[in-house]
Parts: C-alpha cells; sequence; structure tokens
C-alpha cells in the first residue's frame, strides 16, 4: 500500500529525480493517528513511477489506524506559498476470525529420550514474530510447569514464510558437567511422562489467535549418547520399471528436518535422481518416490554426517563429548554413503 501524487508535469518529474529522501518528506509526508506537532512522519521510500511521485512505507499499515498524507505545492520546484492539500486513509479491520492451527509438532512419536535436543512447531499459516516463549509451555506429569525449559534467544528460530518454529531445549539442562544441570536439573527426566501446551492466544501474521490450543503428551526414555550408525539402517530397493518407494528403516527417530535434506539418491556415476523425500512410521522410516520410473542399476544414497538423531547426535559423533573419557571414533569426511541395486 503506498500514497502517490499525480498530476505533476514531466519537466517536474524530471527534476524531482534528483532529490534525496529529506526533500521528499519536506514536499509529501505521510503520519499515523491523530495530528500531533510531536509525531514523526512515516519512513519509507519515495520513487518517481508511471508520471507520479510514490511513497511507499517501511512497515505494513495497521488495520483501523488513521494515515494522513500532507502535500505543500509550494515545496515544488519553483513553487511558492504555503497551501496545504491533505488526505485521509483507515484501512479496514482485519477479519480476526481464528483459522490458523498447530499442524504438528516433531518429533510426532510419544516416546522421546531424556536428551530430546529440539522440537519443531508447525503451523497452517505464518505466524507472528515475538514473545513466543510467552505462548509456549512444559508441564510434568503432576501438572507442574517445568522451569526454564526452553533455550530462549531473541532470535527466534523461524523458517521462511513463518510456519515453522525451532524450539531448542536448553543444552545447558542436557549436557552433563554444566551448572544449568547441575543447579536446576534437566527439563525432562527418563521414566516421567510431560506434556507441551500451545496457547491459543498466539497470534498469527494477520493477529488473529490461534484456532485452539494444542497439546503434545510423551513419555521420556532414557537418554541416548550413541550416534547414528548408517551401516544398520535397513535399505529396502523397490523394482525397475515403476515409480515405487525407496524406503530406509532406521533403528530409531531421526531428526525430523534434517532427516528430510541430508539424504540424497544418485546413480552409480554420481547423477542425482530427483524425487520427493517423507518421513513415516514417527520418523523411523525414510521414503523417497522417484519423478521417473526407476531403471536397473547401481545406485548410491549420499548421507551427510551431520545428520541427527533425536538427541543431536550426528553420525561418528556424540552429541555430548565426555571430557573425562578418550574419544577414539572421529569420522573426518563430511558424508557417507550406501549403495544398493534396482533389478
Amino acid at each position: 500500500m503506498a500514497a502517490e501524487l499525480t498530476g505533476l508535469n514531466a519537466a517536474t518529474l524530471q527534476q524531482l529525480a534528483k532529490w534525496n529522501a529529506a526533500q521528499f518528506q519536506r514536499l509529501l509526508a505521510v503520519y499515523a493517528g491523530q495530528p500531533d506537532a510531536n509525531v514523526p512522519p512515516m519512513l519509507g521510500k519515495y520513487r518517481i513511477e508511471s508520471g507520479a511521485l510514490r511513497f511507499e512505507p517501511q512497515f505494513a499499515l495497521e488495520p483501523g489506524v488513521t494515515y494522513r498524507a500532507v502535500f505543500l505545492p509550494g515545496k515544488l520546484p519553483g513553487g511558492s506559498g504555503n497551501s496545504v492539500i491533505t488526505a485521509t486513509f483507515t484501512p479496514p479491520p482485519r477479519d480476526l476470525t481464528p483459522t490458523t492451527v498447530v499442524v504438528q509438532i516433531y518429533p510426532s512419536g510419544d516416546v522421546v529420550p531424556e536428551n530430546l535436543l529440539k522440537f519443531y512447531l508447525h503451523f497452517s499459516a505464518p505466524m507472528r514474530r515475538g514473545n513466543v516463549y510467552e505462548y509456549i509451555r512444559l508441564f510434568d506429569e503432576a501438572g507442574k510447569p517445568v522451569e526454564l525449559p526452553f533455550l530462549e534467544i531473541d532470535e527466534e528460530l523461524w523458517n521462511h514464510d513463518l510456519t515453522r518454529l525451532t524450539l531448542f531445549i536448553d543444552p545447558g539442562r542436557i549436557k552433563r558437567g554444566v551448572k544449568p544441570l547441575e543447579e536446576i536439573g534437566p527439563s525432562l527426566e527418563a521414566g516421567k511422562s510431560y506434556k507441551l501446551v500451545i496457547d491459543r492466544e498466539w497470534r498469527d501474521g494477520n493477529g488473529a489467535p490461534l484456532k485452539a490450543s494444542f497439546e503434545k503428551t510423551f513419555r521420556v526414555a532414557p537418554a541416548d549418547r550413541q550416534p547414528p550408525d548408517q551401516t544398520q539402517w535397513q535399505v529396502q530397493p523397490p523394482t525397475a520399471g515403476g515409480r515405487h518407494a525407496l524406503t530406509i528403516n532406521f533403528p530409531e527417530p531421526m531428526e525430523h528436518a534434517l532427516a528430510s535434506r541430508m539424504i540424497v539418491v544418485t546413480k552409480e556415476l554420481g547423477e542425482s535422481v530427483l524425487g520427493t523425500v517423507a518421513l513415516e512410521n514417527q520418523e523411523r522410516r525414510w521414503t523417497f518416490v522417484p519423478d521417473t520410473a526407476w531403471q536397473r542399476g547401481r545406485y548410491n544414497l549420499i548421507i551427510q554426517t551431520t545428520i541427527e538423531d533425536l538427541a543431536g547426535n550426528n553420525i561418528g559423533k556424540p552429541f555430548e563429548v565426555d571430557v573425562f573419557k578418550n574419544i577414539q571414533r572421529h569420522l573426518a569426511i563430511s558424508t557417507v554413503k550406501l549403495t544398493f541395486e534396482i533389478r
């Protein structure tokens, strides 16, 4: 949404094209709210476009707020006088009928390790940034809130379209030998049940609350400190001539977002095979459906070693490295390969 000043001749527009922002603001300024000498004009960009002077505000206009565009003709090149031309505009109120819901929380299973590293919260529509931790609560099996279970950071970890939030368990409540774990205790304890609650008062991108609260109940298993071992994965190749799914069954649930993009299928000579990836069976099964029919031959699964299980362990590297132990195992390469054949 923008303010436009039209009716200017070509010569005037040619001179205005040489102006800076301060000069434009003295000629045409836009204000929010009621007239007040202490209210500064809105920030934005001025440009000459389609025979008009156009002002585009830096921030979106708020519904229900009255905006005033003030034009001083005397400030035009060669102009004189003190006349003032004002136009007002009030954007219509937004429809605040709740429609956005929590679509899924990952991990999707009902059992997680005591050293679970993160949750992913998926929403059906873009959400509003800011103060997200006010709307997320973790309760123990007695219904008592868990004290500061999450890593609360100012730079909230949203995806590009604001439909997925990454929520980290405070690593200080996971790693042994660090103060938060010793002084407060773990966020999650093996053998107990918890409930993650998303408050319906959380606002979406339009300012409407969620359609409903969302709850995820889960049990906690002992901590997982063993790195994933790709040699234990069960690869099930399809037959040639069709587009049936290639399947990998994992011995344990894998981290959803990373497993979706850190396993690539290639032909024997390295050419990538295009297709669609999905995680099923509570992230214990990876499937790949090719865009075109499988051909006979040998194929590779190229796996980035930074893929993670639910505890943040990578291939060849546990999330928690115990300083009191001599860690012998180390992988310097960034990928590993599994080979299979289509017949």
